[in-house]
């Protein structure tokens, strides 16, 4: 694979999803286009496990114990990151989003055949957040306590996302 094109994106904490100030989304475009029906090989062999293979929730949510990574297999979709406010990203196939630990997402609209492959760095398990207000003071603690990946779902041991998220 070529040296990563990459997009990165950082999300504060809006009041309601407490996104992570901390480390940026990635999304490497279209890095997987010749990879598409093996996503899930790509990410297994790199380290991230817990793979599902679905959509988007059309709600606001995120994850405080796990950071994700959706690699996008069919299909078009406009996904808003970072809560109410935050940025619409259009995905299409081929592309990467590596998603930290409280980051909002919300599938904005999709082409029918949207599907994404989905995962979790080893040992992380997700759980689900909507950003009800009784939430919080539990998932500021879990988004803090969730371990850095040790790879990059997509170059292992290499990778913008090693950098950005200061983990080499």
């Amino acid at each position: 694979m070529k040296e990563p094109e990459y997009l990165a994106y950082v999300f504060r904490d809006d009041g309601e999803i407490p996104n992570n100030e901390i480390l940026p989304l990635v999304l490497y475009p279209g890095i997987l286009n010749d990879f598409i029906d093996r996503m899930n090989k790509v990410f297994l062999r790199k380290g991230w496990d817990g793979i599902w293979i679905g959509t988007v929730f059309d709600y606001h949510h995120y994850h405080s114990t796990a950071h994700e990574v959706l690699g996008v297999v069919s299909g078009h979709a406009t996904i808003q990151f970072g809560g109410k406010h935050g940025r619409e990203i259009e995905v299409s196939p081929g592309d990467v989003v590596m998603i930290p630990a409280g980051v909002g997402h919300k599938n904005n609209g999709s082409t029918q055949d949207f599907r994404v492959v989905g995962g979790y760095p080893e040992g992380q398990d997700r759980d689900l957040c909507t950003g009800d207000p009784s939430e919080r003071p539990e998932v500021l603690h879990n988004i803090r306590a969730v371990p850095l990946p040790t790879t990059d779902p997509v170059f292992g041991e290499e990778g913008k996302l090693l950098d950005l998220w200061a983990i080499k």
